[in-house]
């Protein structure tokens, strides 16, 4: 068995002057739900075997602040691959999970997150499923199970959702139309 976590960077700041997409910062709200992201983690007794990160500012903030929500420092292996990642890379990527690590996680972007999950979980009405369809909201975490004793053996289809958490399920100040 093995199990996938997805967690998709905090909302950034689109109003800092950055010369650079890769170098956008979180904002407030992204701060807070991070942290709030992390206290739930460890409310879950979520533990990672592997961590895959992109080095992305923003993403590196998201996991400072989920690490401190978490109670926990995440030490991830960034990997360049993940930056704006198709969901065919990020299946590559999850391919070459070490076989030792049962439980991973990959923190990362969009479009690219919500279309591995699609990808991956076979369309059989799970609602969780159809939220992930309608949007893969910012530090938001799908985690997905895989009968399957090899990472190399995940394909599409073969997955199941087993949950997909908003911040917005944690705190409702922190969905959209808020500041």
């Amino acid at each position: 068995m093995k199990t996938l976590t997805l967690l998709r960077h905090a909302k950034s700041g689109w109003d800092d002057a950055v010369s650079r997409d890769f170098d956008r910062p979180l904002n407030p709200k992204g701060q807070r739900a991070a942290q709030m992201m992390g206290r739930h983690m460890r409310s879950l007794a979520l533990e990672f075997d592997s961590i895959t990160a992109s080095p992305a500012l923003r993403v590196k903030e998201t996991l400072a602040q989920v690490g401190a929500g978490y109670g926990d420092e995440l030490a991830p292996v960034w990997d360049q691959r993940l930056y704006l990642a198709s969901a065919a890379t990020l299946l590559d990527v999850v391919r070459e999970l070490p076989e030792d690590a049962a439980s991973a996680l990959i923190m990362g972007h969009n479009p690219g997150l919500e279309e591995l999950v699609l990808l991956l979980v076979p369309d059989d009405r799970n609602p969780a499923r159809d939220d992930v369809e309608i949007k893969f909201p910012t530090a938001s975490l799908a985690e997905l199970r895989f009968d399957a004793d090899s990472w190399e053996r995940v394909s599409p289809g073969k997955g199941a959702l087993v949950r997909f958490v908003r911040p917005r399920d944690l705190d409702p100040s922190l969905g959209p139309d808020t500041p």
